[in-house]
């Protein structure tokens, strides 16, 4: 990860909503997230999930949303980082941020994610980052914990 590169987590709001939405990823990624307008109206209309802009020098890079589930777990979802911005640490700023961000909260055990079980990207990201697969599924997703 470059020494200069500053990620920060700021909120979607009415100034950068659309440069969130027109974030793409890869085509041999499209299968492992949806659309950042999707997740959008899921963070709008859905009643649990909060969306974050990440941005680097002020510009949107990249996307993510959060959650608190009912055991108080926090959970981190639809974490898309632009295809042209992408194997620059991004994401992993991005999810350590989000992770320490979450943890802070009293009364929060773990930070959860999920993944495809064949998304070796994801995978191997999550693995440096310290979560452990759990064994539990969400959906057909592997479910991964991080817990400090």
């Amino acid at each position: 990860m470059p020494i200069d590169l500053e990620v920060e987590l700021v909120p979607v709001t009415a100034d950068n909503w659309r440069d969130c939405a027109a974030l793409t990823v890869h085509p041999d990624q499209q299968r492992f997230v949806n659309a950042v307008t999707y997740y959008l109206c899921l963070c709008t209309y859905g009643g649990l999930w909060n969306p974050v802009a990440v941005t680097v020098g002020g510009e949107v890079a990249g996307f993510a949303m959060w959650a608190v589930d009912d055991d108080r777990s926090a959970w981190i979802g639809g974490l898309v980082v632009d295809a042209r911005r992408q194997r620059q640490g991004i994401g992993h700023a991005a999810v350590r941020k989000l992770r320490e961000r979450l943890i802070a909260e009293p009364g929060t055990p773990n930070v959860a994610l999920s993944y495809a079980a064949d998304n070796t990207a994801a995978r191997h990201l999550y693995r440096t980052l310290g979560f452990h697969e759990t064994g539990e599924t969400e959906d057909t997703e592997l479910v991964a914990r991080w817990t400090p």
